[in-house]
């Protein structure tokens, strides 16, 4: 909403930071390390994504909309969803069947990795405790996410 204002979002924001000091006792105490670093990297994703245009304009165009399906689900397990679907969205002249191929893929894929999607951390650190030495291996991970990201890819594709 204050995208365009940036004076009266950081008015509202330290309005926010000064409640929340205030009443400290009364709200849970703040997250503002992680916060900050999702902000940063999603800064850094606008101001250089704009610069990848280039290369990747003639190769993602050039893909038939399953190719970047699965090109989107396997790149997935190694790169960030925001940043696979906010490159894509920088190509011009695709169809809107492969935009929905490449969104699609990142999400069916968004499973197959602790590091690259944000959720997926928060959800080791509540199931780490289940397993030996309190660890989740890549491998283990791996296995275990290939039965619902083959469930979700093949309701991507057939619905």
């Amino acid at each position: 909403m204050l995208a365009h204002h940036p004076v009266a979002f950081l008015a509202l924001f330290l309005l926010f930071l000064g409640f929340t000091q205030a009443y400290e006792r009364h709200q849970d105490p703040l997250i503002l390390k992680e916060a900050l670093l999702v902000g940063f990297f999603l800064a850094g994703l606008v101001v250089l994504g704009g610069l990848q245009r280039w290369w990747l304009q003639p190769i993602v165009s050039s893909l038939e909309p399953v190719a970047l399906f699965f090109g989107a689900l396997g790149l997935t397990a190694l790169t960030d969803n925001a940043a696979l679907t906010y490159l894509g969205s920088l190509i011009t002249g695709i169809p809107d069947e492969s935009k929905y191929m490449l969104v699609a893929g990142a999400v069916a894929g968004g499973g197959l990795t602790v590091r690259a999607n944000a959720p997926n951390p928060a959800g080791v650190a509540l199931l780490k405790r289940g397993f030996e030495d309190e660890s989740i291996g890549a491998g283990g991970l791996l296995l275990g996410a290939l039965g619902p990201t083959a469930v979700a890819a093949a309701a991507f594709l057939l619905f």
